[in-house]
């Protein structure tokens, strides 16, 4: 009684447009699950490098070694703060060797900034596509329950009757269609907006860090003076 709606069984029944959104669907949840990880892993990278560096960096600044602090921050790569501090450090060294014909502690702002939107544009990678798939991946699988409602129909008009044998392979797989859509789309809108918590919070840590530079930039010209 109950066999013609094994899985198997339903996906067999499928017509081609219908398979072609659940496969459809598939690929995208495997993208999305895909990123998620991606991401989950870079942000612990990144936060568990950067609370190492700045121990250390800070340590080597109260000594003036400039350089020294520039071949730290190589050695975290991962580290949002290091790419902005190693930005800041660089560039105030290269307008000293350059004689100081502007500005320094406006330059080194400029870099700043410059390091920060870079740094924040790569931690924001593929964060749009996970955002697109969980805003959109409830109107894919609406399209394929729109196909499966089609098939009902076909189903009952190929029986000449209305009767439930008539119909429900075609409303089995309408109601597949749209949790699928669902299953897909929730694990991505909730990464999508745990991540984008994430990033605020380490485009804060990256402002204070580049505060904190112009201050020590400012104190090295007073002592240059």
């Amino acid at each position: 009684m109950h066999s013609g709606f094994s899985y198997i069984e339903m996906w067999q029944q499928m017509g081609i447009p219908a398979k072609a959104v659940a496969l459809f669907l598939f690929g995208m949840s495997i993208w999305s699950i895909s990123v998620m990880i991606e991401r989950y892993l870079t942000y612990r990278s990144a936060v568990k490098q950067s609370t190492a560096f700045i121990p250390q960096v800070m340590k080597l600044l109260r000594g003036n070694d400039l350089q020294g602090a520039i071949d730290l921050s190589k050695s975290y790569p991962k580290s949002h703060l290091s790419k902005v501090v190693s930005a800041g450090l660089q560039e105030f060294l290269n307008e000293k060797e350059g004689g100081q014909t502007i500005d320094v502690v406006e330059a080194v702002k400029r870099a700043l900034e410059r390091a920060t939107a870079m740094t924040s544009a790569e931690l924001k990678a593929k964060l749009g596509g996970l955002g697109t798939i969980g805003s959109t991946a409830p109107f894919v699988g609406l399209f394929g329950t729109v196909l499966g409602v089609i098939t009902a129909f076909q189903g009952m008009a190929a029986s000449g009757s209305g009767g439930l044998g008539s119909v429900s392979a075609g409303i089995a797989e309408a109601l597949i269609e749209t949790a699928f859509g669902l299953f897909v789309a929730i694990p991505a809108v909730m990464a999508y907006n745990y991540f984008q918590s994430r990033i605020e919070r380490f485009e804060v840590e990256m402002s204070n860090s580049a505060s904190e530079m112009v201050d020590f930039f400012l104190k090295q010209r007073q002592i240059a003076r």
